[in-house]
């Protein structure tokens, strides 16, 4: 898919342009108001197509939770292995669109290589995300920063203390996901291991702040995330964290998502397997 279109739908995704705007732009690169339209639901994805792990998975034990958090009780869709075996544990952060099928799949992925899941739903102080995918992108405008990043910091704690953790916990997530658990590094000091991918970095002060390691993910294409690499890993150096940085060229933004467009599978298979290697050393060694 042209590159034009692909950086116009970053923009719309990450709040630059409204839908209004948006849909003026794709129909001007797209040659007219038919063919925009036909583009759309294949830039947007269909989130129940990719999946890999179905919830019912003899393997695994699944199901809807909630666990207290700054607003209240936090949604979330958790996944462990089947046993009683202490295990660690990793949060699963959504992208700007919410707790959709897609990063529950990822939860239950990451249950099945040993470690308890848990993807909390940011838009829980609203009621929870919607099906329709603007509704959930509208409503995760609406939340209050500092309030959801409490909420996810409290999954650190939950998974800390569950009964079945072995007390070690880490944190991934994607797009605006990647920007929270960036966050989540920030203002938990009991996180053990942090993996944004494409995630907006902190800024340098609070960058001191951080005790995981980290394990950062990036398409070559994603210019916007991309300006703030340098900087960020000045300060990581400045602060002595413990990380690793790796580009993925070709790959562009929401390369991991395989329910979308921009779906790079070569880059998505060798991030996954440099992430659950990362999480198996820090978390279970």
């Amino acid at each position: 898919m042209d590159k034009k279109i692909l950086g116009l739908y970053d923009a719309y995704s990450n709040g630059s342009l409204d839908r209004r705007e948006f849909l003026k732009k794709l129909t001007a690169l797209a040659g007219g108001t038919a063919a925009a339209l036909a583009l759309l639901p294949l830039i947007e994805g269909s989130y129940a197509e990719a999946q890999v792990v179905a919830d019912d998975d003899p393997r695994l034990h699944v199901k809807d939770i909630k666990y207290p958090g700054e607003t209240g009780d936090v949604l979330a869709h958790f996944a462990r292995p089947k046993g009683e075996k202490k295990l660690p544990g990793v949060i699963v952060i959504h992208e700007n669109r919410g707790l959709n099928p897609h990063t529950r799949d990822v939860a239950r992925r990451v249950a099945l290589e040993g470690f308890l899941a848990v993807a909390p739903d940011a838009c829980s102080p609203l009621g929870g995300t919607p099906e329709d995918v603007d509704a959930a992108r509208s409503r995760m405008r609406e939340l209050d920063s500092e309030s959801t990043q409490k909420n996810f910091v409290a999954a650190v704690k939950y998974l800390k203390t569950h009964p079945q953790s072995t007390g070690k916990v880490g944190c991934m997530g994607f797009c605006w996901g990647g920007g929270m658990t960036n966050q989540v590094a920030v203002k938990s000091p009991d996180l053990n291991a942090a993996v944004p991918f494409y995630g907006r970095q902190p800024v340098a002060e609070d960058v001191l702040k951080i005790k995981a390691s980290m394990l950062c993910h990036y398409g070559s294409l994603d210019e916007r995330i991309n300006a703030g690499i340098e900087a960020f890993e000045v300060a990581l150096k400045k602060a002595n964290i413990e990380y690793k940085m790796y580009m993925y060229e070709g790959a562009a933004h929401a390369f991991f998502n395989d329910t979308g467009t921009r779906y790079h599978e070569e880059a998505a298979k060798l991030a996954w397997k440099r992430t659950i290697a990362f999480f198996k050393e820090k978390l279970k060694t």
